[in-house]
């Protein structure tokens, strides 16, 4: 009896197992039915759009080449020329700051002359203007007193006594 159990379930066991590996292997069979159709869906859509890509890589590929060295070169032009122009820049601008150093030392001599020379005209023209003047005044009212006190005398006689103080 111990043999016939042991057999029964061996025998199940067997039996399991067959039918595990018959539903493993329509699972695979399902798999592989629907990667052949992935496969049929690649070979249809997708590897000719990469076959497009890459010739059009293929044909881009010495034109953007020549693209690139062209950037290049241009940048490089530019690079110069715009250190050209800074020196240039640089150079306008000293002379620049020359030309004022020398315009700013220009007036400051020009205005010390001016005032050398306003200074002369006072001291050689307007002071002698001015002494002469004051000594027409002076002698113009020594004149006038002369006159009006001469008129005094003649017009109004005055004793001797009375201006004598």
């Amino acid at each position: 009896m111990d043999l016939t159990i042991f057999v029964a379930v061996t025998a199940a066991a067997v039996v399991l197992q067959a039918g595990l590996l018959l539903g493993m292997f329509l699972a695979v069979r399902k798999i592989g039915a629907s990667v052949e159709a992935l496969t049929e869906d690649v070979k249809t859509k997708v590897l000719p759009t990469v076959e497009t890509a890459q010739s059009m890589l293929l044909e881009l590929r010495p034109k953007i080449e020549t693209a690139v060295t062209n950037i290049s070169e241009t940048t490089t032009m530019v690079r110069a020329q715009l250190q050209r122009i800074d020196a240039t820049v640089s150079d306008v601008i000293d002379r620049s700051r020359l030309q004022v150093i020398r315009a700013d030392d220009m007036v400051t001599r020009t205005l010390d002359k001016v005032e050398e020379t306003t200074e002369r005209v006072h001291q050689g023209v307007v002071a002698p203007v001015r002494r002469l003047n004051g000594m027409f005044r002076g002698i113009t009212a020594a004149l006038e007193h002369l006159t009006h006190s001469r008129n005094r005398h003649s017009d109004v006689t005055v004793p001797q006594d009375e201006m004598f103080i």
